[in-house]
């Protein structure tokens, strides 16, 4: 079978590549050595896809559905492995094969050391869910409820030898990135000094340290059998529950800036979210603005102007 990336992801991995990264280039040989050696049958690969991964749906040898997911080593697969081991299918996804016993750096899921040979590196083997089936399809007052249920879930102690990323060494990364924008680019400089105050207040006492999704959101949810809602593809971080919940607040956001009373209605949303939750309601509007300004200046910086239009419209009503 030819292991043709979708165009999503080929442009998305374009956006953020470095310069001389050959993943894409070397992505169909892996796949075929990560496929011969599970000895899987393949179905097809899921169109349109992610946006940092390959996605092909499986067979294992005894006939089980599985998903065989491939990712470049910048968007930390062996962190979201060691997440998937940890919450043990508790409110996410099932690994169907063991991590690896290398320890991972903190600063995005390497391995230290017994670093996994290329057809293991990067590849995830996972239980099948529905792939065309998230909790974005349901009604949208039905889709946060389910959402925030299944995050609630994933809320736990991370391990006490963890090496995950934390909120403030990723989001000091963000910070610096949102900075240099600001500069170069005056027009969103009050919205990112506001974003950067929010997140400087933020990190000075953060109530709790818990092991995070990191980018969650409705369509990070997809149907099972096992339970009705399971969460995928998580970019783990430890820190403070409305960090995680920050990125469900905007979900539908072009839904949002459509309406009339989008900003009430984004307001309410916050005061919904965080009582259901049981976060503090400025926490959560804090979070929910960094993110969105983090979110909508990087859009504008890699040329993808009507999603950073969005984002930043969405961000001024916070």
């Amino acid at each position: 079978m030819v292991f043709e990336p979708p165009q999503r992801l080929v442009r998305a991995l374009g956006e953020t590549a470095p310069h001389g990264d050959d993943w894409l280039e070397r992505l169909p040989e892996l796949a075929r050595q990560a496929v011969a050696r599970r000895e899987l049958t393949v179905e097809r690969v899921q169109v349109p896809g992610g946006r940092s991964s390959l996605v092909v749906l499986v067979r294992t040898a005894d006939g089980t559905p599985a998903v065989l997911k491939l990712a470049p080593r910048r968007a930390r697969p062996e962190s979201e492995r060691a997440a998937l081991a940890h919450w043990g299918g508790r409110g996410a996804v099932r690994l169907l094969e063991p991590p690896p016993s290398s320890r991972l750096r903190s600063s995005g899921g390497t391995p230290v050391s017994g670093e996994a040979p290329p057809s293991t590196e990067g590849v995830l083997l996972l239980e099948r869910l529905h792939p065309d089936v998230s909790v974005r399809s349901l009604p949208e007052a039905r889709a946060l409820l389910e959402a925030a249920e299944t995050l609630r879930r994933l809320w736990v102690e991370p391990p006490e030898d963890h090496t995950f990323e934390t909120v403030a060494e990723r989001t000091g990364r963000q910070a610096e990135a949102m900075r240099a924008s600001a500069v170069s680019d005056p027009e969103v400089a009050p919205l990112v000094e506001a974003a950067l105050t929010a997140r400087e207040e933020l990190l000075a006492a953060p109530p709790e340290h818990r092991l995070l999704h990191g980018t969650f959101r409705q369509s990070k949810v997809l149907s099972g059998e096992r339970l009705p809602w399971l969460a995928v593809g998580p970019d783990p971080v430890v820190g403070e529950h409305a960090f995680d919940l920050a990125r469900l607040v905007r979900d539908r956001v072009e839904d949002l800036i459509a309406q009339p009373s989008g900003a009430a209605t984004t307001r309410r949303r916050v005061k919904r979210l965080a009582e259901s939750l049981e976060v503090d309601r400025e926490r959560l509007r804090g979070w929910t603005l960094f993110r969105a300004v983090e979110s909508g200046v990087r859009a504008r910086r890699v040329g993808r102007a009507q999603d950073a239009e969005l984002l930043l419209e969405f961000a001024g009503w916070l």
